[in-house]
């Protein structure tokens, strides 16, 4: 299993995969004030496509918003595709 690891520095965030200099996936965020973060884009390096680790990243970006109580911007357009489609997660999305 391929462990997802999280970077934040206040300002700016990540959910990634891999090294620093070395990412194989990541998810980069950007805090709108304290109440809502942007997700900016998503990557996967093409050795991890077709197994999920996007949706795998934007739980755990999902899994931030709930714990801190904050909703998510989705302007990447692969977050923004699964929000569309599951309103299970709608709870966090900034409306």
């Amino acid at each position: 299993m391929l462990e997802i690891k999280h970077k934040d520095d206040g300002k700016k965030g990540e959910f990634y995969i891999g090294e620093e200099g070395h990412r194989l996936a990541e998810m980069a965020y950007t805090w709108a004030g304290e109440d809502k973060f942007i997700i900016d884009h998503t990557t996967v390096n093409d050795e991890l496509r077709g197994q999920g680790v996007g949706h795998k990243l934007l739980d755990r970006a999902i899994s931030l918003a709930r714990e801190k109580n904050v909703k998510i911007i989705p302007l990447c357009p692969y977050a923004k595709s699964v929000f569309d489609k599951d309103p299970s997660i709608h709870d966090v999305l900034k409306s």
